[in-house]
This record gives structure tokens, sequence and C-alpha cells, in this order.
């Protein structure tokens, strides 16, 4: 698992335990605790160690070519940015908007990544926990242990995101970094042979999805005292709906509840995210921590994707969905539901859902034929903004007259689930740690925490201001000669003349 234990540098004489790198996530990451002498919790931290700036290397790019550039932000959702960004050049090349057939293929590449995203996440990597144990056997913790102890269960795993591939596939060009949408529309249309493919495994598809729904609930009913408290951290949600109230996860307006359940705003539109969220960077991490711009950021911060986005539509547009998503609610007796361990069974009425869109979506002529391309007033930018598995994914690209890039802005979902990751890891922490004489099985607690949020940290690594920086020349012995040192702040520390031995 990686977990290491140091002694921190502190004038208290505080322990840091290091949970470096985290397992079963996408990207780099660790968690640092801080102990005093009597292994009490004085503080602990999601840190994203990583650091990319696609929102730097973006600018000076004809926008064209950043749908496909974007992809390789991840290689779990690529689609997801790929058509997010998309969105965005619609704007720029005034396809407001896009052709019927377009847009319903872009629908269904977007509703295969979901369902390929999360069946990847809870068969792959949280089911290792769920179904031995958060503290049993680190060897079994893996989908080759599932596939030993549960090998039904993981079949219906690895063939529901087979699916969900094949129909990124068919409509993307290839199952990662396709190239099927551009902006304005798409470049494809689906051939009769791939809608012909994916109609005839439905059926099965659809069983095991309803399967994957039993199977998280089950997992609840067996333990509800620990799936509705564990990692409980009360927080905000966000998320698009639908003009109607609707679960929508490919366009929509965003609405905002606070932690009580109650409406903050409602029917915003994607272009206008910038009047009502902020983003705050701290020194220790590279990833921002958004906000409610009029509630501040002590009081601001919310949480996204499926566990936000059940409680936050008025119904699910799919009949079988509908009846989980109900099952669901019910679950929490009328309040709201803020434990990390429920976004599985989010997650798996997601996935049922999908599989019933791209069921219906596939009976549709305009998915063979059609316009496929539109265009209007060119635009100088725009927003781009969708449900990516993870939750709510924000665009937002300048161009110049020239139809280069001038400003990138990107809201990735794992960014703005930041803060409730932070806070689930501390209650966590507080409530199996504290105290306690740490084990492998203990801190893997904290691990579990983080990925009931499927967090996808190589996406989130995108930083404001200065990027810390140190220089150091040595000489051919290995002394230092000179250091030059940024902080995070864009402050410059220069130490010239240290001693050389062999000037002396």
């Amino acid at each position: 698992m990686g977990h290491s234990l140091q002694t921190a540098a502190d004038p208290q004489g505080l322990r840091r335990v290091a949970i470096d790198p985290l397992s079963r996530v996408e990207g780099h990451g660790k968690v640092t605790i801080l102990l005093d002498a009597d292994n009490r919790v004085q503080q602990v931290r999601l840190h994203i160690v990583e650091f990319r700036g696609f929102e730097t290397f973006i600018e000076g790019r004809p926008y064209w070519e950043v749908p496909v550039m974007v992809q390789r932000l991840c290689g779990i959702c690529p689609v997801s940015h790929h058509l997010a960004a998309c969105k965005a050049f619609d704007r720029v090349v005034g396809a407001l908007p896009v052709t019927r057939s377009a847009e319903k293929l872009r629908r269904l590449m977007h509703y295969g990544q979901v369902l390929q995203s999360h069946a990847l996440h809870f068969f792959y990597l949280a089911a290792p926990d769920l179904l031995f144990g958060f503290d049993s056997e680190v060897t079994r913790r893996n989908i080759v242990g599932v596939a030993q102890a549960h090998p039904e269960i993981a079949r219906k795993g690895v063939l529901l995101r087979k699916f969900g591939q094949e129909v990124i596939r068919a409509t993307a060009g290839k199952r990662v970094h396709g190239t099927g949408s551009v902006p304005g529309g798409v470049n494809k249309h689906l051939s009769q042979d791939d809608r012909d493919l994916l109609r005839r495994d439905l059926p099965q598809v659809l069983g095991w999805a309803q399967d994957a729904v039993t199977i998280a609930k089950q997992l609840h009913a067996q333990n509800p005292a620990l799936y509705g408290s564990f990692g409980r951290a009360p927080a905000s949600i966000l998320s698009l709906v639908r003009a109607d109230g609707a679960l929508e996860l490919y366009d929509g307006v965003l609405r905002a509840r606070d932690a009580t359940g109650k409406i903050i705003f409602d029917g915003v539109s994607d272009q206008q995210y910038l009047d009502w969220i902020e983003e705050e960077v701290k020194p220790w991490t590279y990833m921002k921590f958004p906000y409610f711009r009029h509630l501040g950021p002590d009081l601001g911060s919310y949480r996204v994707g499926p566990l936000a986005r059940l409680q936050n539509c008025d119904f699910i547009p799919s009949e079988r969905a509908e009846v989980e998503r109900r099952a669901f609610m019910a679950s929490g007796g009328g309040e709201p539901i803020h434990a990390p361990l429920a976004y599985h069974w989010a997650r798996m009425v997601e996935l049922l859902h999908c599989v019933e869109v791209i069921a219906d979506l596939l009976d549709d002529p305009d998915l063979l034929s059609g316009e496929r391309m539109a265009a209007g007033v060119r635009q100088s930018g725009g927003v781009g903004m969708l449900e990516a598995p993870r939750g709510t994914l924000i665009h937002q690209y300048e161009v110049g007259d020239d139809d280069l890039v001038t400003h990138c802005n990107l809201i990735v979902s794992t960014t703005h689930n930041n803060q409730a990751m932070n806070d689930a890891v501390c209650s966590v922490a507080r409530d199996y740690l504290d105290g306690q004489e740490l084990t492998e099985g203990l801190l893997n607690h904290i691990e579990v925490a983080i990925r009931a949020y499927d967090p996808c940290l190589s996406c989130a690594t995108h930083a404001l201001g200065q990027m810390p920086l140190e220089v150091l020349l040595l000489n051919a012995t290995g002394l230092p000669l000179d250091r030059v040192a940024r902080s995070t702040q864009g402050e410059f520390q220069h130490s010239i003349g240290l001693p050389c031995s062999a000037c002396v």
C-alpha cells in the first residue's frame, strides 16, 4: 500500500505519518497525519503532489486542436474533457445549438463514458475494500482477489466496463482518446453494424447493471451504521439538472443545495458559473479549493458527483433508475445523505440510468444519418460544462481573431470535491485513528474515504499562482555553490557564494 512512517520536522515534536502514494486512485497523491506523543491526531491533509499545467500550455494552440489535447489530462475520463471542450468551442464557431444528430451522438458517447468509468471504479477499485473489509489482507485487496473470491461479480464488472468502452469506440473512433466530437458537431455517424452490435448485448447489460445496484444496496443493508457514518462530513452540493429538475449528465443548468437540502441557487446558466464559484489556493497542495463566492471559503465549500446528483435532482428520467433513486433517498430517512460510502450506491444507480439512456438512444435514427455540423456567428469564447463521472466539469476558453487560445480555465470534478475529501479524512482519522497504534488496516480506512469520491488526481492538478521551485547549483564534488528558491506566493530567495570547499 505504500504506507510509511516518518518523524516530522515540527517544533512541537509531532510525528508525521505519510500515506504515500495513495493506492487505487487515478493520479498521484498522499495524505499526511500529524500525531502527538499519545497518538492523538493533530492534523490530517490530502496533498496532490503532481503539477501539470494544462491551462497554461493550451494557450497559443489553435482552438480546434484543444478537444483532442485536453483528453490527455486523463486516461479514465478523456471523453468528458473531449466533450466539455467541444461544447465551449461550439460557442466560438456559433453552433448554438448543434444539430440533432450531433447532440445525440455526443450524448451516446458521454453516457458510455460514465457507464465504463462507474464500472471501473466500483468493481476494480472500491470492491476489494467493500467485499473483504477495510483491514483485510492487503494482498487480497485488488481486482485479482475479487475475481478469485467472487468470480461472477468480477465478470459482470469487466463486461459492464467493456460495453461502455464499445459505445465510446463506436462514437469516438477508439476506446481512449478518440476524435469523434469536434467544435460545431461530430465527424462521423454511428454505423449500422455498430448499432446492431450494441443493441444485441443490451438485455444482458441491463441485467448486469440492475445486479450492480443490488450489490451496492446489499452492502449498505449488511452494515447500515458503517455506511451511514464512516467519513461523514455534511456539505453543500452542486450539479447540473435539466430545466424540469431531472437528472442531466450532458447539459442543463446549475443547481446548489446547502447541507440541509435547502436550495441555494437554481437555474444558473453554465456561462455564468463565475458569478457563483470562486477558487482558493493553499500552499500544501496543487489542487485548488472551489467555494460558493457569496458564502466565502470558510462556509462555501461543496461536493459534486453521484451522491450530489441523486439528491439534487427531482427525478431520474428513466424508469428503473428512478425506482432505485427513490430507494436510495428513502435510506436517508428524509435527511440528506452525507456519508462518503453512499457514493457507491448512488454511482450504481447512475450506471443503471446510463444503460437505460443508451438503450433509448440506439433506437434513434438520427444516430445513423442527418446533419453533423453547424456554424453561425463567430464568438470570442465560451464555457463548456457537463456532468463527468466524478461530478461537474467546467471548461472555459477565450480565442483570439487568429484562432489561437488566449485563456483557459478548468475546474475539474475532483477539484470541486477537494474540501469534502479533506473533511472526510479528518472525520475518519478522528473516529478510527485517534489515540490508536497505527496499522496498515487503520491507514487504509483513510484511503477508503478518499476512494469513495473516485478522485481523478491527475485531472485536478491545476494550481493558481506560482509553482514553488528550487534550483541548486553544485560543484563537481556535489557541494552547493548557489541556490535560488521561489515560494508559492512568488517570493524569491537567493543564496549567493555558498562555501565551496574546492575554492577554499
